[in-house]
Order: structure tokens, then C-alpha cells, then sequence
């Protein structure tokens, strides 16, 4: 992540926000910065990635699993990541992330994350992230139980289902031409 004052800032306000449940929803306020636009003038799909690490540390923050992660030195990776941009963002332009887990199984925790600018969808992205601890995957159910939870398993969404789908494919999807 290459955007430490954000985190910093990030960290400051969590201190003054309300808790929140695992499952429900974090909602961030950014405005779009010089050093976030490309060559074309508008936000750098990369540095939507790197926006979207905010919204799942302002998640982990307020719903008390980085503490507890901290404490079992356990930290949490993504595994995959599907994002569909649908607008621009431009330079000064305001606009709000939301985040929330809305999926798990036995291994993975699936976040979606969404960006909007004067109610309108710019982005949307599903993220797969799982906890790992020394040597181990920590299951959604054993952080849950760490953490002194008890929810509800969540439904899940056709477009998760694809996108396991896919992710379970091994082959490498560009082929490798033979020179004769």
C-alpha cells in the first residue's frame, strides 16, 4: 500500500467512529487527488485497489478483528479480486467507498466493495481474503468464535458462485504456441 497518510488519517478517525459488526457495512469519504490520476486525467484503476485496502482496514478496525489479529499474530491476504469500473473518477472529484464482508465458507471471506460519486455506482469489486495464521488458515468460524460472534451464514450470490468457478480453473488461459 502506497498511501500512508490516508492510512494514518484512516487510523485517527477509526479512534472517534462507532464500532461495527463484521457483517455490516463501512462507508468512507475520499476525494480524488493528483497523485491518484493517470495519464488519461482520471483515477488510476490501480489506485482503486489501493483505496479499497482502506475500506477492508477501516472493516478490520472498527469490527475488533485487527486487534485480535494482532494479538494471535494472524494477518488477513486477498486471494483474488474481481472489479468492474463503470465511470471515471476525476481530479477533486468526491466520492464514498463502502465495504462489507457478505459471504463465507470454510476457508475464504468474500467482501464487496463499492465506490460511488453523487449516488451513482463507479466500481464494484468482490474481494476473496482469508486469514492466515502461523503455518495455518484460520477459518471464518474459528475468527468468528475468537471473536466472540455468532453469525448467521449469508446466502450466496450467483456472482460469487462464478467467480469460485473460475477461480478453481488451474490452466493458465494463455497458450503457449509451439515454434516449429
Amino acid at each position: 500500500m502506497n498511501l500512508y497518510l490516508r492510512l494514518i488519517i484512516l487510523i485517527i478517525k477509526t479512534r472517534f467512529k462507532p464500532d461495527l459488526a463484521f457483517t455490516e457495512k463501512s462507508i468512507l469519504k475520499f476525494y480524488v487527488l493528483p497523485n491518484d490520476l493517470d495519464f488519461n486525467m482520471h483515477m488510476n484503476n490501480g489506485r482503486y485497489n489501493n483505496i479499497m485496502d482502506l475500506g477492508r482496514i477501516d472493516l478490520m478496525l472498527r469490527s475488533g478483528a485487527a486487534e485480535l489479529l494482532r494479538k494471535k499474530k494472524w494477518f488477513g491476504i486477498v486471494g483474488s479480486m474481481q472489479t468492474k469500473y463503470r465511470r471515471p473518477l476525476k481530479l477533486l472529484q468526491a466520492y464514498e467507498l463502502h465495504t462489507q464482508a457478505v459471504f463465507w465458507n470454510e476457508k475464504w471471506i468474500w467482501i464487496e466493495q463499492e465506490i460511488y460519486s453523487k449516488n451513482k455506482l463507479i466500481s464494484s469489486s468482490l474481494v476473496q481474503t482469508l486469514i492466515r495464521g502461523e503455518g495455518e488458515n484460520i477459518s471464518p468460524s474459528r475468527l468468528q468464535q475468537e471473536m466472540n460472534l455468532s453469525l448467521q451464514p449469508i446466502k450466496i450470490t450467483n456472482r460469487i458462485k462464478l467467480l469460485e468457478s473460475y477461480l478453481q480453473y488451474d490452466e493458465p488461459c494463455i497458450v503457449k504456441q509451439q515454434n516449429e
